[in-house]
């Protein structure tokens, strides 16, 4: 046989040996009760000889078929002894044979001593199993998770209700190999490392520790570096401390509670390099250790104590035992029990031994609203004395109750807000009221005394907080105690009041007298009377542990739930699951929210957290992300400086970043170079002198405005830098200043981390930079969607994992009245969300507790084409559905019941798995748990949807205010502004300008004809077609002034609207529509508006009839009594009126004052004056004399709610740069202060220059004639006063969603 075939050989043994192994491994499935001894076999009672437990075994026809009780109720058990310590992996039951006996439903139970028992739950809420529905068919469970016992017990809960409790059984799983060893609390062993054994990458140590003591260390761990692992037990919760020797390095996490409960759990610490997981029985936490401590030894590890006491949060030894303690696989205790010279093992202290003894702790369970336990009180002396120890979460409990002999009164001892009170009620009066204790219920176990001797009496809460008060009563039970509660009254005859909650928790080491209750026999009903207790066990469980509330939320909890504080997180719901804020700048703008900062949260319920960002609202939506230096920043040469190097900090960590540049459609990021004898690229052909680093940490070697690789500038991109030869305008290397500028637009290389600069060390060189903030406009998210045409299509995407919380939100538009709009099956469990009516959405889903449904019915129905928003969520505690802003729906989820969604199939959106009840219409946006699924181009590939859908003014034109009208885009709308007086981005900003008595505003609507070149043509013709019969006037003020003149619409006839504040603050509107008549007057009923408050005015006429309000004053109307036509109209006027050679005497009066105050969002009919002033003043044809300044001084808008502070602008918006000498913050400080002063100096005289220049052009602007406009260009900004305008406004004046 050659070596090719002995090493294939030696191969294939190797597999064989490898399958067999992991078959044996996972091969734990014996029947472990079938071949028992009867005497392994007990219960509650049996109904006869032949109903006896030791013919409980599955399939056995022998004595009467099964085990049957004397009487079936819930306080009936099942025992069996496995005789050693085993791993149960299946359950299976069956009813007795030939019967009418079987059960239906019940606990499962186990226990190492045949006391204390556990009850198995499945995913940690489920506690009862389904049974049979016959006596004949068996039913199995495989466990979930695998339980270690030596005794198993069965509670049957419901059964047959024509029968009675019959039961045979068998459990499944194979031997368990235990080493221990015990400690008293005084003792402790170490283990120390061979010291030639070779360094590793990894370390593992595992144990399984169970103890009744609170706290006490488990193991210490040194290394030869001083670094310390400490895992203890503290306060039932136990803690993992990393330390550091000499040094502020110190990390404490804390995993499980309640773990002082005398049963075994599991503890794991995985070192690998710097990552250390750290594993309490199925919960594990992560610790990252920093880089410089990855190359460690650990040297020593001390079990039980010793080492690192001093610095332990408890103090103490552990008390308790250990098993199957591994350190990188070998056996510590193994090692520690062959006590071999050759290894260096243990030094023992104190008492360790290697067996687990363990003492008989029997507590009771106090679990529902009618349980209680009563006691005989028989009097052995003068005084009294009870005592009981006690654990649980709720505030407020009766402990304990008892009439006083001599009918002297009643005793309650009660836990009242976390406190424990005695008080005693005799005829309605408290005579003793006595309080001890704080913080009760933090789910420890805690001592009651009460002692009462020779007329004192002293309530003692763990053995040092006391309260004594003095009592003249005897106070002496007569006859019976009543713990945790009270019977009802038609069930005993006692007298036992309550006026108190219940206790729900645990008491344990009940003494009467100084003598400890048996409660075994108890529960043997030999003594004492009890009803819905659960004897031999405490039953409480920590919902808080591992906690369910996301996000940071802070968990508390009562006996039967938990709550979840969500209170600064930034998330909501009943597990701080659903994110309050929005998840892009893209989004806040379709709320009507305007340019701010906001939080953004990216991922929504994802784990990357909410961040403050700022959102210019603009044409196009930018999402801006500052970092610590985005001024231009000037470097001096420096011979000791032969590289600058600029690191960015962001608002935003690196995971938010990376989030908003991937769903975001660009990002881009201002990138300059200004440079005086300092290269850049040194382009063509040498080595970069400077370079930034991206978000990889990769240098890159290109410019901005170029492309990646390219290592040149914008310039030489397009071919215009100042000198061919290169291809950055700074690498010619001139004495003269120049720049690079442009922007970096490479999402994978985003945003600048760092720069580096290195051409400064030569004489003479000088260099700016600026790294501009990152800018992200668009969101592939927000319109990601997807039309459905069919009934029978869909797009199916991956299996939605959403085990414990699932949120899904999406909006969708249809005409249709139903349809599904996704669909995930599991084998049993689902979830669906569908349109189920054209007024009903319904979410229904199920984990295990039969299908759950959660309706929301809206006033108004659902399929009108627009867009409705629909969010779900389903958690461990509700689940919950909203539709747009309608009322939701919450659906509480059972107590106790199934937790976990278990999905399988592919996710179907617009359609199920049956082709069945499929969606027509559009959805978008779709959500699951925050991560957005690509619609768009699943769609593309899918016959029957078509990605994208377009018509969003249905829905969003609402937000278009002012008279602004909607516009439909592909991938949004835009809001067109120029029939209104309001511009921004939804025509919602007033447009104001503050006035002083020289300024004038004058809108021309058409120059006169001069009358030589048509003389025959009649006067009264000439402007016909400016004729109005009526006006629609709009404008809000704000004026101390009195008299005033507010607007004045001038005619070529010498006829005139004005709108006047007279002396007293009144308003009048003053009409002359006739020359030979006078004016008519109209007066407000409105006092005194010069008071400088913010009013708003609207006037309207329409023939004879004139409307005005003022501010949300009732309409007055008044009429007209001269002409109704107001003929030739010339202009519209604001401020002071120039050619006032034809004003009336009054008007004229008024108007030598000019207006000091505010305009602002001016209106007369479909023109906007002051606007067109302001925006658009060449474009348009008004006349500007004097000062004029645009201002907010009109603004009434209330603060956004989301937006943590509301602005209009960023202060570092990025900017052009001249190309000479950068003004900049400079790192030396003496060219700063020089720089600033020439930037001071020459800022003054320019702006002085620019202002004797605007106001030479302002005067004699007034004296020009305006040129005559027959009709409107495309550009102009205004539309002449007809109502139907045909003209066009120009792109630049339009607001878009982008």
């Amino acid at each position: 046989m050659d070596s090719n075939t002995i090493e294939m050989l030696l191969q294939l043994l190797f597999i064989f040996h490898s399958i067999t192994s992991s078959v044996c491994k996972v091969s734990c499935d014996t029947p472990l009760v079938s071949n028992l001894p009867p005497s392994a076999f007990r219960s509650s009672s049996e109904l006869s000889n032949s109903h006896g437990p030791g013919y409980a075994k599955l399939n056995r026809r022998d004595g009467a078929g099964g085990w049957s009780p004397l009487d079936s109720n819930k306080y009936q058990w099942l025992e069996i002894n496995l005789e050693q310590r085993t791993e149960i992996t299946a359950i299976s039951t069956q009813g007795r044979y030939g019967s009418s006996d079987w059960v239906t439903r019940y606990f499962l139970m186990f226990s190492d001593t045949g006391h204390n028992w556990r009850p198995y739950r499945q995913e940690d809420s489920i506690g009862a199993f389904s049974g049979n529905s016959n006596a004949d068919s068996v039913v199995m469970y495989k466990l979930q998770h695998p339980v270690t016992a030596q005794y198993l017990r069965l509670l049957p809960l419901d059964w047959n209700l024509n029968g009675r409790v019959g039961l045979r059984m068998e459990a499944y799983g194979c031997r368990y190999r235990s080493d221990v060893v015990s400690f008293d609390g005084s003792g402790h062993f170490i283990y120390r490392q061979d010291p030639n054994a070779p360094s590793k990458d990894k370390d593992l140590l595992t144990l399984n520790f169970k103890t009744l003591m609170n706290s006490g260390m488990l193991a210490h761990m040194e290394t030869v570096s001083g670094l310390t692992f400490t895992v203890e037990l503290f306060k039932g919760k136990l803690l993992l401390q990393v330390r550091k020797a000499r040094s502020d390095f110190h990390i404490v996490i804390s995993l499980g509670s309640l773990l002082d409960d005398q049963h075994w759990h599991h503890v794991s610490i995985e070192r690998i390099r710097t990552l250390v997981n750290f594993t309490v029985d199925k919960t594990t936490q992560q610790i990252q250790l920093p880089e410089h401590l990855s190359h460690y030894e650990i040297n020593e590890i001390s079990f039980g104590g010793g080492g690192g006491l001093q610095k332990s949060h408890s103090k103490r030894n552990f008390h308790g035992c250990l098993e199957n303690v591994l350190y990188n696989e070998m056996n510590v205790i193994d090692r520690a029990k062959e006590k071999h010279v050759t290894i260096t093992v243990s030094r023992f202290r104190g008492d360790v031994s290697f067996t687990c003894t363990e003492s008989i702790d029997v507590p009771v369970t106090f679990g529902n609203p009618g349980s209680f336990l009563s006691l005989s009180w028989t009097a052995s002396g003068e005084g009294v004395s009870i005592s009981m120890q006690f654990r649980t979460w709720n505030e407020d409990g009766l402990l304990m109750t008892f009439d006083l002999q001599h009918h002297a009164g009643t005793l309650w001892l009660y836990l009242s807000k976390t406190r424990m009170r005695l008080q005693i009620h005799k005829t309605g009066r408290i005579v003793v009221d006595v309080t001890a204790g704080v913080n009760l219920n933090d789910g420890q176990w805690h001592s009651v005394e009460l002692n009462v001797r020779r007329g004192r009496l002293t309530i003692t809460l763990d053995k040092s907080d006391s309260s004594t008060t003095s009592t003249s009563l005897p106070v002496v039970p007569d006859g019976q105690l009543f713990l945790g509660g009270c019977p009802s009254a038609e069930k005993h005859s006692a007298t036992c009041r309550n006026p108190f909650s219940v206790f729900q928790g645990c008491l344990r080491l009940i003494h009467l007298d100084n003598s400890l209750v048996d409660l075994i026999k108890v529960q043997q009903m030999l003594f004492g009377n009890f009803s819905d207790v659960q004897m031999d066990m405490c039953g409480i469980m920590d919902r808080c542990s591992p906690s369910h509330c996301e996000h940071g939320g802070n968990c508390s909890q009562s006996w039967s739930t938990f709550h979840c504080d969500c209170s600064g997180t930034g998330y909501s719901g009943a597990t701080c699951h659903s994110s309050i804020y929005e998840a892009s700048c893209e989004a806040y703008k379709h709320k009507g929210n305007t340019s701010g900062f906001y939080y953004v949260d990216v991922d929504g319920s994802g784990p990357i957290k909410p961040q403050l960002i700022y959102c210019n609202m603009s044409d196009t939506v930018w999402m801006v992300i500052q970092h610590n230096n985005t001024e231009l920043t000037k470097l001096r040469s420096s011979s000791e400086m032969n590289q600058h190097l600029a690191h960015f900090n962001y608002s935003a960590d690196a995971e938010q970043i990376q989030a908003i540049i991937s769903q975001a459609q660009y990002c881009e990021q201002e990138l300059s170079y200004h440079c005086k004898k300092s290269r850049l690229l040194n382009t063509p052909d040498g080595s970069p002198f400077t370079w930034w680093i991206g978000r990889s940490g990769e240098a890159h070697m290109y410019w901005g405005g170029a492309v990646p690789g390219s290592q040149q500038c914008a310039c030489g991109l397009q071919d215009n830098c100042v000198y061919p030869e290169h291809f950055c305008n700074c690498d010619a290397d001139s004495k003269d200043w120049s720049n690079d500028s442009g922007v970096l637009a490479h999402k994978d290389h985003l945003p600048v981390l760092a720069l580096a600069v290195g051409d400064v060390s030569r004489p003479d060189s000088e260099a700016a930079y600026k790294v501009g903030p990152l800018q992200c406009s668009g969101d592939n998210n927000f319109w990601n969607s997807a039309y459905f045409n069919k009934e029978t299509s869909y797009l199916h995407f991956p299996t939605f994992h959403g085990e414990l919380s699932a949120d899904i939100s999406f909006l969708f538009k249809t005409g249709s009245s139903s349809g599904v709009f996704l669909e995930n099956l599991g084998i049993k469990d689902f979830i669906r969300i569908e349109l189920n009516s054209p007024n009903e959405v319904v979410f229904s889903f199920d984990v295990g507790n039969g299908p759950l449904e959660v309706k929301v019915e809206t006033p108004v129905a659902l399929n009108d084409e627009r867009w409705h928003h629909v969010r779900a969520e389903r958690n461990v505690k509700e689940a919950s559905l909203y539709v747009d802003h309608h009322p939701g729906s919450v659906q509480k989820a059972p107590v106790d019941g199934h937790i976990h969604l278990q999905l399988n199939s592919q996710l179907f959106v617009g359609g199920t798995a049956s082709r069945q009840k499929g969606f027509l219409g559009c959805i978008r946006s779709l959500k699951l748990n925050g991560k957005t699924l690509d619609l768009e181009n699943r769609a593309k590939i899918t016959p029957g949807v078509t990605p994208g859908c377009p018509g969003h003014c249905s829905s969003y034109g609402d937000l278009c205010q002012n008279k602004g009208s909607c516009v439909e885009r592909n991938d949004g709308f835009t809001c067109d502004c120029k029939l209104s007086a309001f511009t921004g981005i939804f025509c919602h900003k007033e447009v104001s300008a503050f006035f002083k008595p020289g300024s004038s505003v004058t809108y021309t609507f058409k120059e006169p004809y001069e009358l030589s070149r048509n003389v025959s043509v009649q006067s009264s013709s000439i402007y016909s077609d400016l004729t109005l019969r009526g006006e629609n006037i709009s404008l809000s003020f704000r004026s101390s002034q009195t008299p005033a003149l507010l607007l004045y619409v001038s005619s070529y006839y010498r006829e005139y609207l004005a709108v006047v504040l007279n002396r007293n603050g009144h308003l009048d509107i003053r009409y002359k529509l006739q020359q030979d008549r006078e004016a008519e007057v109209f007066r407000s009923a409105a006092r005194n508006l010069a008071n400088g408050q913010l009013h708003r005015l609207s006037i309207r006429r329409s023939s004879d009839t004139l409307s005005i309000q003022v501010d949300q004053h009732a309409n007055e109307v008044f009429n007209l009594t001269s002409d109704t036509e107001f003929n030739a109209v010339k202009s519209v006027i604001m401020g002071k009126v120039l050619e006032s050679d034809e004003l009336d005497p009054e008007i004229a009066r008024i108007n030598s004052l000019g207006f000091t105050g505010c305009l602002s969002v001016v209106q007369f009919n479909s023109i906007s004056p002051l606007k067109a002033a302001l925006l658009y003043p060449d474009k348009s044809p008004v006349t500007v004399t004097g000062s004029l300044t645009e201002s907010n001084c009109g603004s009434s808008l209330a603060s956004n709610p989301y937006a943590a502070e509301t602005t209009h602008s960023l202060s570092d918006h990025l900017g052009s740069v001249d190309t000479g000498e950068p003004i900049v913050n400079a790192v030396h400080s003496d060219s700063a202060l020089i720089g600033g002063v020439i930037a001071v100096v020459i800022f003054v005289t320019l702006a002085v220059l620019a202002v004797m220049a605007r106001f030479l052009f302002r005067r004699k602007e007034t004296f020009q004639t305006q040129d005559p406009k027959v009709g409107k260009t495309e550009d102009s900004p205004e539309t002449p006063f007809n109502t139907d305008p045909q003209n066009v406004i120009s792109e630049n004046q339009k607001e878009y969603f982008i």
